[in-house]
């Protein structure tokens, strides 16, 4: 038991640490800021950006009932995850180092979607792994807390990184400035992984229930249809996730409406490492005292003013003040739904539950993200704000009437 407790001490230490490092690769390698304005300065159109925003999402689902299948069956789950995740980075790593020499062949924005792809094809192992890992390793009550705190650390790290990709955009020439950039993004990500590897399972963890590739695929209906509060979770939450998956939209419309320049990213990178910082600390407390269903609540009010606020001002200054409700939403989701997965779903099955979610919430934000491409073009950035005040009104409308359900008494 005391081995135990001191496994729990080292594990609260190390998602801490988690992070820390984490959050500021994602204010340098940023498919919501950084990446779109890389791929406009490459001559990229609208369909590649919606195409780099959507393989975060398709590739990383398509991949997720073989990572699945792996995730029931380690034993050592972090062990297995942190192999995975240096694999992936050290590739992409490989990647950054080749751009200078990429750039001369006139094909870099389309070696950079594949690439950006198979990163994003382990990025179907994050959930699997990290939810059941963080239900299974961390006592319940600090979960959100000690995740949070260490996220929004990690935020004010990213803060200082962001700081800098004017000056590293401004004095060094391209494509050498990006390069920089990414290079310290991968290193981030790389010691992020060891910190995997680093963790101990005590030993009453309850083990996940081994499944094949197909039995993991045949459980996914069953899943939905045996489980109303797992079911009622997902449907409200996809429409988040969706409207989530829109932010690197937000940077396109300052670039294509308000010709946004490096100065107007660096601010929008700030002000969403900020929102982050702020949100990470203050829902993981919430989900923590409140619990997980409340604060999706939150996550989906405040999608819902972001597309409200977007559809009735038309400045750079007011898209400043959506772009932060938008991140406060994403960050909001990102703190409250590994919690409430493991709140409806059974302990031996988390990694099967924990797919099914990410499939089907990133299969619908595909769609819309690759359907609302052409609709730009056609229709303008309108569509865009009224896809994100439907998402963020439909969530909400969802998770209201799946509780007055749950409540209501059953007359016989």
């Amino acid at each position: 038991m005391h081995d135990s407790k001191k496994d729990i001490k080292r594990n609260l230490f190390l998602f801490f640490i988690d992070g820390m490092t984490f959050m500021p690769s994602t204010a340098l390698i940023s498919i919501s800021a950084v990446i779109p304005y890389f791929l406009t300065q490459l001559g990229a159109s609208t369909f590649q950006i919606a195409l780099a925003a959507s393989l975060a999402l398709v590739c990383s689902f398509i991949s997720q009932p073989f990572f699945g299948f792996l995730a029931t069956h380690s034993r050592v789950m972090n062990k297995t995850f942190g192999k995975i995740l240096l694999t992936q980075r050290l590739t992409f790593l490989c990647f950054v180092l080749c751009i200078p020499v990429l750039t001369k062949t006139g094909l870099l924005v389309w070696i950079f979607l594949f690439f950006w792809g198979l990163f994003n094809i382990f990025v179907g192992s994050y959930a699997v792994f990290f939810t059941p890992l963080l239900i299974k390793l961390l006592p319940p009550k600090k979960r959100g807390t000690i995740r949070g705190t260490g996220l929004a650390v990690g935020s004010f790290l990213g803060l200082g990184l962001a700081a800098l990709i004017p000056v590293l955009l401004g004095r060094i020439s391209f494509p050498y400035n990006y390069t920089l950039i990414f290079l310290l993004g991968s290193l981030f990500l790389i010691v992020n992984a060891f910190i995997f590897l680093s963790m101990r399972q005590h030993k009453d963890v309850v083990p996940n229930t081994p499944m094949s590739i197909v039995q993991y695929l045949k459980g996914m209906p069953s899943s939905i249809r045996e489980n109303a509060h797992f079911r009622a979770m997902l449907f409200s939450t996809m429409f988040i996730v969706a409207a989530n998956s829109l932010l690197p939209y937000y940077t396109l419309y300052a670039i294509r409406i308000f010709s946004a320049a490096e100065s107007h990213i660096a601010a929008l990178t700030a002000l969403a490492v900020l929102s982050n910082a702020f949100g990470h600390a203050v829902f993981g407390i919430l989900a923590d005292r409140l619990g997980p269903k409340l604060t999706m609540k939150f996550a989906a009010l405040m999608i819902l003013l972001a597309g409200i606020l977007s559809l009735v001002t038309n400045s750079m200054n007011s898209l400043f003040v959506v772009w932060v409700f938008a991140n406060l939403g994403n960050t909001c989701f990102l703190m409250a739904a590994a919690l409430f997965l493991g709140e409806v779903s059974p302990s031996e099955k988390l990694p099967l539950y924990v797919g099914v979610h990410a499939i089907i919430s990133q299969a619908f934000s595909s769609v819309v993200l690759l359907l609302l491409a052409p609709a730009l073009e056609r229709f303008g950035f309108g569509v865009f704000f009224a896809v994100v005040l439907t998402c963020g009104a439909l969530s909400l409308l969802i998770s209201i009437c799946s509780e007055r359900k749950a409540n209501t008494p059953q007359v016989s």
